[in-house]
């Protein structure tokens, strides 16, 4: 992988409590996975950065090998890689993604 999609990579995950990598924006995903997980923080009322992968191809490329996961949207959480669409569903539905953003220390919007 570049060096620089590495870094880019790198500083949005330490830079943003809540990083999501999507296909889209949170205000206009182009994928119904992308959505889905980009809808459960909106509902859980999380500030989250959301990371357009489909503006540079290399960046695409990169989150998958940067994360070992070959599938987007990926989920990080204060630095740590939680999953994709399918586990994030799965946790927000036990209730489990919330426990983990309050256990972290992550702020909801008032």
């Amino acid at each position: 992988m570049d060096q620089n999609i590495n870094d880019l990579i790198s500083k949005e995950i330490e830079n943003n409590e809540v990083c999501l990598f999507m296909k889209g924006t949170p205000d206009a995903p182009q994928c119904g996975f992308s959505m889905a997980v980009s809808n459960m923080l909106k509902i859980l009322e999380v500030n989250f950065k959301g990371v357009n992968v489909l503006e540079d191809q290399n960046l695409r490329q990169g989150i998958k090998e940067f994360s070992d996961w070959p599938t987007i949207p990926q989920l990080y959480i204060k630095k740590e890689f939680v999953g994709g669409c399918d586990i994030v569903k799965e946790m927000y539905e036990n209730g489990e993604l919330k426990k983990i953003l309050e256990s972290k220390g992550i702020n909801f919007k008032k």
